[in-house]
């Protein structure tokens, strides 16, 4: 074997998608000597994704000064490899950032937007964003008038609106930010449908884990369902029902309506930041895997979306994961070659959590032992 490509999720909870092309690189090159390792750790948006990306793509550390959720003084960190950047919404916005603060009704996503401008003002023409992790509901509102986006009330006074105010919204001037991103391409990496309101929402859905009470969820509901009716009036289009416009807080609507962002599933968006088409020129094999495949994960995460790129190029596809379950043979439909579980003793994950990184890395020699045996045969 020559080459080989490790394209892999994390094992959620145990192994780091960077652990496991770590371990891929050391077992491969003993047991393949010369063989070329590409590693291309892979992160779904949310925390982990900006170090995902500076292995994946040699790129740089950018630490810049941003408002937290609650307009606090901040340092926000994405990285950046020539005009391109990635950035986690969760650096400026981010969950853990308000402790016991809980509250999506008055959370800004302003630091996002200063973290785009950051980018832009120093060349960046390509922006990948992760929406994951967010403790906001604000529309992307904050993020936009860190752009430039200006949002008046009816009284013509500007304002940056968070969740609870989106109905005070009267006016709304882009002209500012469309001028800042001329020529700038934004994708946001989103993982799930969701539209923005309603019984599948962002407020029903993400406002509970974000501090918002069944009051509050009802309010912020109603928030986006006059945010969207604003932006038909103001922008004229409505974004509402476009998949995953409920992500993080209506911050999937916000970047498609004002940044004019383009949502991709996390898969998608990070194969094509790192080329990987083109890494597959001349690969022998490709290994991917995540912590577990049924029937619901072989549809738009990581093992799908590397299928899809791999298939046509008729490389054997190998997928490690954790668990097995049923309705994980639909992956061979999809193109994977073969599935390996990590559960050497049958005893469950929650059991063998503790040994996941012993039985990841002995699963995956039994297979690399496997391809060259039949390589070394006479």
């Amino acid at each position: 074997m020559k080459k080989c490509i490790i394209v892999s999720d994390s094992f959620k909870g145990s192994i780091s998608s960077l652990e496991i092309c770590a371990m891929a690189q050391e077992s491969i090159g003993r047991l393949f000597l010369g063989c070329q390792v590409v590693p291309v750790p892979v992160a779904d948006g949310g925390e982990g994704t900006v170090d995902c990306f500076l292995q994946a793509i040699q790129a740089e550390p950018v630490t810049c000064d941003v408002t937290g959720p609650y307009g606090e003084a901040v340092q926000a960190v994405y990285c950046r490899a020539g005009d391109r950047a990635v950035m986690e919404m969760a650096a400026a916005a981010g969950l853990p950032m308000v402790g016991d603060r809980l509250d999506p009704a008055h959370t800004t996503t302003y630091g996002v937007g200063q973290m785009i401008r950051h980018a832009v003002e120093q060349g960046c023409t390509e922006i990948l964003l992760g929406l994951g992790g967010s403790c906001t509901n604000d529309g992307g509102c904050g993020c936009a008038a860190a752009l430039g986006t200006r949002f008046l009330r009816a009284d013509g006074s500007a304002f940056v609106p968070v969740g609870a105010e989106l109905d005070q919204i009267a006016r709304i001037d882009r002209s500012e930010t469309e001028e800042l991103l001329k020529g700038v391409r934004i994708a946001v990496m989103c993982d799930v449908d969701n539209p923005l309101y309603g019984p599948r929402g962002a407020a029903h859905v993400f406002g509970p884990q974000k501090g918002a009470d069944r009051a509050m969820v009802e309010l912020l509901d109603g928030q986006l369902m006059r945010f969207d009716q604003i932006l038909v009036r103001e922008l004229g289009r409505s974004v509402s029902q476009i998949p995953g416009a409920g992500a993080a807080g209506g911050m999937g609507a916000g970047c498609i309506a004002f940044l004019g962002a383009e949502l991709k599933p996390g898969i998608e968006a990070v194969l094509d930041m790192v080329d990987f088409d083109r890494s597959l020129e001349g690969a022998d094999l490709v290994i991917t895997g995540e912590g577990r495949i049924d029937s619901q994960s072989i549809h738009g995460k990581v093992i799908s979306g590397v299928a899809r790129r791999v298939a046509p190029k008729k490389i054997p596809l190998v997928a490690v994961v954790g668990g097995i379950a049923d309705g994980a043979e639909g992956a061979y439909e999809l193109g994977v070659s073969a599935l390996f579980g990590c559960d050497r003793e049958s005893v469950g994950y929650q059991n063998y959590a503790h040994k996941a990184k012993e039985n990841y890395q002995r699963t995956l020699e039994d297979v690399l032992r496997l391809v060259k045996a039949v390589e070394d045969r006479p």
